[in-house]
């Protein structure tokens, strides 16, 4: 039988885990919360992050980093974006070892704020290049992939050999997973569509209507284009699963919790306050400033994700953003 070790057990870590263990995988769920990992291990399913999905026989929670990626055939970490240095940094020393495996997905989105390093540059910064890595990413809630609902998602890897290779461990009749080699559009989508999902949110949340949305998530995703043309990305990786349909899901639908913060800031919530009543991480909060910078950095204009980090550092009012979105001067759209 193979094996994983998945590390984070917040929602997604916990529904890819279960994605595993129904695909016949011997799988150990690590968190750095051992009172959350003992409470999984007691309840045999996810009360806090993933109530009511219980967990199949061959899934068990780990306190231990150590024993959670012995014997294992891959690692898929899970934190959030802004824990992966921290992580890799804690597997740095294991992963070095002969009898630990050095295959590494990660399933993060997002850039490293003090960096702006994307999570490919932070796991090669911390790790090297003596491991094998790969990017999940795509439309998927973790509720329905923890639902056995159909999903369809990307995993890339600068070696597509070894993409292909990954994505056997994962697809099934439920969970359909494409191969690809450009990890820089699939890390850049799963990026920026959070960022856009605030924006969409604060649309809906003022009640501007169905042609704002569709307004918005066009010329959202003319942005999210822009950028990725600047950092080498495929164009046609941004309009697959991992750009275009993963902002699709994300900007219509509340089980999104970057769309759930633009409903908030429009109902006059912070996003702190917001987020502390959530209990969750929400990448598009610590991911908007970075994109707003990368962008700035490399001359491509993105006044949407610019307004949303305005917002979210309180430099200006939700009135004020709009406004100065819909004051802007007539382009081509092609521009």
């Amino acid at each position: 039988m193979s094996s994983a070790a998945v590390l984070g057990a917040g929602s997604w870590g916990t529904a890819l885990a279960i994605q595993l263990a129904n695909n016949d995988l011997s799988v150990k769920l690590w968190g750095h919360d051992a009172e959350h990992i003992i409470a999984l291990q007691k309840d045999r399913e996810n009360k806090r992050y993933l109530a009511d999905k219980i967990f199949p026989a061959t899934l068990s929670a780990e306190t231990s980093l150590i024993n959670s990626i012995q014997d294992s055939d891959f690692i898929l970490s899970v934190v959030p974006s802004y824990a992966m240095r921290e992580t890799c940094e804690k597997l740095k020393p294991i992963i070095n070892t002969d009898k630990i495996t050095k295959k590494f997905i990660w399933a993060s989105k997002g850039f490293e704020k003090q960096s702006k390093m994307m999570m490919h540059q932070v796991v090669e910064d911390v790790l090297g290049n003596n491991i094998q890595s790969a990017v999940l990413s795509g439309p998927s809630f973790a509720k329905e992939v923890a639902s056995s609902l159909p999903t369809a998602v990307s995993l890339a890897s600068s070696d597509l050999e070894y993409a292909n290779e990954l994505a056997t461990y994962f697809h099934s009749d439920n969970f359909r997973v494409y191969a690809s080699d450009d990890v820089i559009g699939v890390e850049l989508g799963g990026t920026v569509k959070n960022v856009l999902a605030i924006a969409s949110g604060i649309v809906d949340g003022l009640g501007f209507g169905a042609n704002a949305r569709a307004a918005l998530v066009t010329r959202g995703m003319a942005e999210m284009m822009r950028l990725g043309v600047a950092l080498s990305a495929k164009p046609q990786t941004l309009m697959g699963l991992a750009g275009m349909g993963d902002l699709v899901l994300t900007c219509t639908d509340n089980q999104s919790r970057n769309r759930r913060l633009g409903i908030a800031l429009a109902q006059g919530k912070t996003a702190k306050q917001y987020m502390s009543e959530l209990g969750q991480a929400v990448e598009g909060f610590h991911a908007a400033q970075v994109v707003y910078e990368v962008a700035k950095d490399n001359n491509v204009e993105m006044p949407i994700c610019h307004q949303v980090w305005n917002v979210l550092s309180e430099k200006v009012d939700l009135k004020t953003a709009i406004a100065q979105l819909l004051g802007r001067e007539m382009k081509q759209e092609s521009n």
